[in-house]
Parts: C-alpha cells; structure tokens; sequence
C-alpha cells in the first residue's frame, strides 16, 4: 500500500520548508534510511530520510518550491500502484478541511474588542455574498505571521482557477511562499494588489461563478498598506487602477528587445522591477533558459555613460575663472527590508530595550599570549586563533563567576552549571551564533576545531537546529576588521557578551620604561537584572589573568 509522506517537522519552529534538492527521482528505489531530500528550514538546510521501502512514486513540491509542514511531499509504493486516489481524494479534500477549519478558528480568534461597525460590516459583508462564490482571506502561513505582502499574482481578474492552482506568491515573516486555492471558478476580483502589506484575515481575492457581481463585498474596507501608497493616494476608480496596471506590466515586461518571449518565474519579475533591472538583459540558468531569482541577483548592470559635461556659456576664447557649482538630483534607493531582517530587528530591540545593558571595557596585554601562540602553532596539525584562547579563557572565568553564567526569567534567576559558548558568525543573510558545548571541558585546540566546523556550517547552511540552542554566553569578535573596540548586543536569553578587538601595536609603560607593546580590549555587556557592576569587574580580571598568562589555563 502506497504511504503519503509530508512535509516534516525538522525542528521546533519549523512551519514551512524548502526542497533544495531531490537525491531520488520519481521512478527510483528507494530503501529504508536513504536520504530522500535535502529541506531547507527555518535555521538550517537539513537531509531527510526515508522510513518506508519501495518506488517513488509521486514528488509533491519541487526543488525550489516552498511548503508548509504537514503539505504532500512524496508518496513511496509498490512500482505501477495507482495512486490517483491519494493525489485528487484524501491529500487534497483533508488539506482544504484543514485550511477551511484554520480560517474558522481564525476568525473565531479575532479580537473581542472590535469597534460595533466593523462587526456590522462583516455581517453586511456576509450576507451579500452570492450562492457560489468563496471569499478568500489573507492566510497564516506561518504560527509567528501577523501580515503577509503579495510577492506576485498569478492568476489575474477574470482567469479561470481550477481546485490546486497557484493563486499567488506571498512573502511571511520567514519566506515567500505560494498559495494555492481551494477552489475552482472565476477570479472575481483581487483584493491586495501585488506588494501591498496586509493584516492576516484581510479580504484577498474572491473566486466564483463568471459573470458575478462582487462589487459590494469587500469594497472600500482593505487594510492594504501600499509601498507606493503616494501613487494611490484617495483614487479607487477603475481608470486609474487600469493606469497601475499598466505601468506594472510595461515595467515587467516578458518580450525581448526582438520581439521573442522572455521566461521568467513571478519572483524574478519582482526583483527585477525593485532593482530596476531589464529582463532582456539577464541570462537564465534555468529549464530552457528560464530567468530565476538567483540570476537577477547576480546581475550586474553595465555602467552607463558618463553624463556628458554642460558647456560652460562663457565662450572659449575667454579665461576668466568659472566657480564650480555641483549640480545633481537628491535621491533615495529603498530596499525593501527582508523577513529575516524584522526578525532580527525585532529579537534585538526586545534585547536592547527589556534587558538595561551596561559596558565594562579592559585592555589586556597580548605579549605573552602572542609568543605561546606562535609557540603552539609550531607543532604539527596544530592551528590556534586568538579567538579560541578568548573562548577558552571565558569558559574558565565563567567556572569562577557563575552569576555572569544566568538567564533572568522574571521570577528567578537561573544560573547554569554548564558552559556552552555562543560564538557570533556572519553570514550572508545576517547572522547566527552556533554553540560550542562544554567549552571549559576543551583544549584550545578543540575549541579551534570545533569553531572553524560549526563557522563552515554556517556560511554553508548546514548547521542543524540543535547546534544553535542552548548557548550561556557568547563572545563577538571583530578583531579581524581592524575594529579596536566595540559594544555588543545581548544574545538572550544570556547575560553577558563579550566583543573583541584587535590586538594593537603601541607604546606601553614597562618598568617606568617606555617600550613597544602588542595590547588588545575587550567589553563585557552585561544584563544589570542578572550581574551586577563588581560581578562583571571581577570576571574580567580573572579573564585578563587567563589571558595574559596562556599558561595557567592549562593547569
């Protein structure tokens, strides 16, 4: 008998996942344990493994393709089962109760505090929608979604939509995701225009019988915030919406220079129209040559020429000493902020503005730890970093100052008889801090290897969920960059970050002698709930003595 497998759940707070790549294809033998997939989510691009044997049968989202946990992703048989059952009958009808019975839950979960003309609008609303038609809702794609922006549509006003059609793309806080419909008919009428923010639960389209007037069912009542909302400032007649989308569709325009088609997916279209980048130009690298997201991001404009110099209006002939006028036009570029941006906005502002940060600053002379280190890096298969006797030293300061080592929980304070070191790691998309588990228990030299694993991990998206939980403490360093010093962010639910500078070559005072030094400062923020001033002061003593004496952190 064939088995349905879904889209699983890869870690606590996963709600939705991405296929990066296909190990099987449909057709192949598959055993119990092969890996089926590779499935990108929330925090990191993870292999999936099949727990049944026989045929792949059916492959329910394709690479690249986004969808949420519990969604058909394969279905695993005997070789030439029939399956169509499985493929039009249960998946689907369960999935559609599933989404009918979360809108519903939805609204029954509006608040109660709602003015009385917003429940005589919906009542209005309801009783005016014709037999056959289905209004569709801004949907919660996601359990942390509060709104969601309409990446593209694609289907447009009057299309035909069959049961399990894309309707469109919508970005949530964690991904763009496409939403299909749950029912078949006529696109009626749509209720965010594309790159419209809008609260979840807001009308987004009707479907319905062709020919049905819609006109009273939602009109003039969208939540819409318009990115462009200059251009549609109080103007809702037909004329000047049409003029919108024309202006759209001359600006993501699917023909060549000569006349032939372009390809491109709905989200390389969007891209492009924000970077202002002419699909004619981009070359794809998708199936019969197809435009897709990464080569409009990878395209490069070719630079213009030169605006060509304004004459002077003094003749030639004269020498007389023009003064220099800049002229120019004052502009701005608006990038669009992602997701993954307002999450991280987000988790630091609540850092920055709940927990009350205070900084200790300490300069530490680096003399001896230079000459250990070179000492160290002598032996064979042997590599140690600066930053992995920082990590090593703030595991043992740790042991000795456990109150820098808590969480404040509001009613307690917890403090942790384990230390696991964050260590902060920037990565393209922005940044990450994965553990190193009972880092006083390491060498510098496993610390070492364990920081370059679990760096390589991150800038490849591959580190797993578990290998970001957990951290106690966290150490930043931008000492690389030439950055002397700097302050931190609490990582919470930690206390205490440590930021590293450089070490800095400069004059020092040795023996009342004036001599050349190697120093380097670091800062400890501190969470003033959890650590007070003179327990951060002593921490960074003993973190000094470690480090400048490399030494004493192998006794």
């Amino acid at each position: 008998m064939a088995e349905v497998i879904n889209m699983p759940r890869l870690s606590d707070t996963m709600e939705e996942g991405v296929v990066a790549k296909w190990l099987k294809k449909v057709g192949d033998k598959v055993e119990e344990g092969d890996i089926l997939a590779e499935i990108e989510t929330d925090k990191a691009t993870m292999e999936f493994e099949s727990f049944h044997e026989g045929t792949l049968l059916h492959i329910g989202v394709e690479e690249g393709e986004t969808a949420p946990v519990d969604n058909l992703l394969a279905i695993i048989g005997e070789k030439g089962e029939d399956i169509s059952g499985l493929l039009k009958g249960d998946s689907k009808s369960s999935n559609k109760e599933k989404t009918k019975t979360e809108s519903k839950d939805a609204s029954k979960e509006a608040p109660v505090a709602d003015s009385k003309d917003k429940k005589e609008e919906q009542s209005e609303s309801t009783s005016e929608i014709p037999e056959g038609v289905e209004v569709i809702n801004m949907p919660r794609l996601s359990d942390t979604m509060e709104e969601g922006t309409v990446a593209s549509w694609l289907k447009k006003e009057g299309d035909t939509v069959e049961e399990g059609d894309i309707l469109a793309e919508i970005e949530t806080d964690k991904a763009t995701m496409e939403f299909e419909s749950f029912y078949s008919g006529t696109l009626l009428k749509i209720g965010v225009q594309e790159g419209e923010t809008v609260k979840v639960d807001t009308l987004l389209a009707i479907i319905g019988p062709k020919g049905t007037d819609v006109s009273g069912i939602g009109s003039g009542k969208s939540e819409a915030k318009s990115t462009n909302s200059k251009e549609e400032n109080n103007s809702q007649d037909e004329d000047s919406s049409n003029e919108a989308s024309e202006e759209k569709s001359e600006v993501n325009t699917t023909e060549a220079k000569d006349g032939s088609r372009i390809f491109a997916s709905p989200l390389a279209k969007k891209i492009a129209e924000d970077k202002g980048v002419d699909l004619a130009d981009v070359k794809g690298s998708g199936e019969n040559g197809r435009i897709v997201k990464k080569d409009v991001e990878s395209f490069q404009v070719s630079a213009k020429p030169a605006a060509e110099k304004v004459e002077s209006p003094a003749a030639s002939s004269e020498k007389t000493v023009q003064t220099y006028m800049p002229a120019g036009e004052e502009s701005f570029e608006e990038i669009k902020n992602s997701q993954m941006r307002k999450t991280i906005a987000k988790r630091l502002g609540e850092s920055k503005f709940t927990a009350p940060h205070y900084y200790l600053t300490i300069e530490v002379n680096m003399e001896t730890a230079m000459a250990s280190r070179k000492q160290i890096n002598e032996i064979p298969d042997v590599k140690v970093s600066f930053n992995d006797m920082v990590i090593k030293a703030s595991a043992m300061a740790l042991r000795k100052h456990p109150r820098v080592n808590s969480q404040w929980t509001g009613d307690n304070t917890k403090i942790a008889k384990h230390i696991h070191m964050g260590v902060a790691v920037a990565v393209e998309d922005g940044l990450v801090v994965p553990v190193v588990k009972f880092a006083d228990q390491l060498s510098m030299t496993q610390i070492g290897a364990k920081v370059k694993d679990l760096a390589g991990k991150s800038r490849n998206k591959k580190l797993q969920p578990s290998e970001m939980e957990g951290s106690t403490f966290t150490v930043s360093n931008l000492g690389m960059f030439g950055i002397t010093e700097f302050t931190s962010i609490i990582n919470q639910p930690n206390s205490a970050i440590l930021s590293v500078g450089a070490i800095v070559e400069k004059p020092v005072v040795k023996n009342g002698q004036i001599v050349v030094g190697n120093t380097m400062k670091v800062t400890l923020a501190c969470d003033h709930r959890t650590v007070d001033g003179a327990t951060g002061a002593a921490f960074l003593q003993t973190l000094k003595v470690y480090l400048e004496n490399p030494v004493t952190m192998l006794a």
